[in-house]
């Protein structure tokens, strides 16, 4: 390794592909299942963590203790040993490539990289994660065919170096391999993340792979007043998505004594920042058909993203696990991650401080649904009156673009019927529209009922016809 790159790498400190260590211990082994479970990456021994450099000294028995921690894995862990001379001082490298048989598991369990964190996974969790990515991630697969440096935006980059006070005292293509953007080897060649980030045509190599902001008219996605789509870099785009919100949502302002007037905005940006920055982080880039949509209704703000849990449904809100470590890494290192699987906890707690709900629906989507003041979330309360839009929906009766659906759908419902299985009958894809539009107004008029009341949003949740509806398809 270079001794700039070295420089560079101890002045960046820990992180998604980084790890330092004081000196040798079975601890090792958490390190390296982590690495081979995720993106590969580098540990250097003799640096602790203050990323003060106090030695290591490559003899026999230590080369002999970092392989047996490596052959215990299960499957053995592949890496490569080697020593840089810095400073007077001797540091051991041990670098540890992604494996290709995941998971790999330790003398302690199995193991992920979030940021400067190894997370302990169960096995159960680690199989389903590769089940879901494919085993192979879409942030860093090489692109030959990237028109490097031409389509490269290298002010973009000297920009974000800045703000996370990386001094570029080298080439800049080895600070982009330190931060999993790239490889620098003959030639560079850069990833996926590193277009997402820096890609200045992006637009050619992902087609979908923006935000867009949208503002609607009412309850529904019928009537559009502005829309924005974002697409310059990861980080603006998030930055853009922010100012559309913070434009578009009310601020009520309050004097406390002499002071000035303070601005409490009717969705902490707190909220609605952990939402977008979940949506982005972890939304998968291998789907082309859809993209990160921020949505401003009259009663709610809705913020999502493709892509499924990588876990089960009954561990969301407790655990984490980034699809995206080198997208992550890069936020976090920019410090707009606060902390490693707090998001849905910081978000939960802020809309509570403003008494204000939040659901999340979790499918092929992961969407945040937070309501907006003075109107409910459909389905939760009563709905703040002096809306003509919200009326238009309340009754089947007052909609008539789903009365020709509605003896269908009651028989179709003679047997029990998820939404899914609802929507994929009537050929209708937009989930919202059927729900405020069609499922809502049969569930209000006691046409349709839940199987699982307690829990509207159940993933579970199926609809059956009642009695009513019976009578009522019998007389049409």
């Amino acid at each position: 390794m270079k001794i700039k790159q070295f420089e560079e790498i101890l002045k960046s400190g820990e992180g998604t592909l980084i790890e330092f260590k004081k000196s040798v211990s079975a601890a090792l082994g958490r390190e390296i299942s982590a690495f081979a479970n995720t993106a590969g990456g580098r540990i250097f021994i003799g640096i602790d963590d203050n990323n003060k450099i106090t030695g290591c000294t490559l003899t026999n028995k230590i080369k002999s203790q970092i392989q047996d921690i490596a052959n215990n894995c299960d499957p053995r862990a592949a890496l490569y040993i080697e020593t840089i001379r810095y400073e007077g001082k001797d540091i051991v490298l041990v670098t540890v490539p992604e494996s290709i048989d995941k998971p790999v598991q330790c003398s302690e369990g199995f193991f992920l990289r979030e940021g400067p964190n190894s997370q302990k996974m169960t096995r159960k969790e680690i199989f389903y994660w590769p089940q879901k990515t494919r085993k192979i991630r879409c942030e860093n697969q090489p692109r030959v065919d990237f028109k490097y440096p031409g389509d490269f935006d290298k002010e973009l980059l000297y920009e974000l170096l800045k703000r996370m006070n990386i001094t570029v005292n080298s080439e800049h293509e080895d600070l982009l391999q330190n931060l999993g953007l790239g490889e620098n080897e003959e030639s560079f060649i850069i990833n996926n993340a590193g277009i997402l980030f820096f890609g200045k045509k992006r637009d050619l190599y992902f087609r979908q792979a923006y935000v867009t902001c949208v503002l609607y008219k009412g309850l529904d996605k019928v009537k559009i007043i502005d829309r924005k789509d974002f697409r310059t870099g990861l980080v603006q785009d998030y930055e853009n998505a922010i100012k559309f919100l913070q434009q578009h949502l009310r601020l009520e302002y309050v004097i406390e004594g002499p002071g000035p007037r303070k601005e409490i905005p009717e969705i902490p940006y707190e909220a609605l920042k952990e939402a977008l920055l979940n949506a982005i982080i972890h939304r998968d880039y291998f789907e082309i058909g859809a993209r990160v949509m921020v949505e401003i209704f009259d009663d709610r703000v809705e913020i999502s993203n493709p892509g499924e849990l990588l876990f089960e449904k009954e561990k969301f809100g407790k655990k984490s696990m980034a699809r995206n470590p080198i997208i992550f890494d890069i936020f976090n290192r920019l410090g707009l991650v606060e902390k490693v699987g707090s998001g849905i906890k910081r978000i939960i707690s802020a809309v509570k401080e403003q008494n204000l709900k939040v659901e999340f629906d979790i499918d092929s989507f992961f969407t945040v649904i937070i309501q907006r003041p003075g109107i409910d979330i459909p389905g939760k309360s009563e709905y703040r009156p002096g809306y003509p839009d919200v009326e238009a929906v309340r009754t089947l009766r007052d909609h008539p673009a789903s009365t020709p659906q509605v003896l269908k759908i009651l028989s179709f419902c003679e047997d029990p019927r998820t939404r899914s299985e609802i929507q994929e009958y009537l050929r209708l894809k937009d989930r919202e529209y059927f729900r405020l539009t069609i499922l809502k107004p049969l569930l209000d008029d006691g046409l349709l009922a839940p199987l699982i009341p307690d829990k509207p949003r159940s993933s579970k949740q199926k609809y059956i016809i009642t009695g009513k509806g019976k009578t009522f398809l019998k007389d049409h």
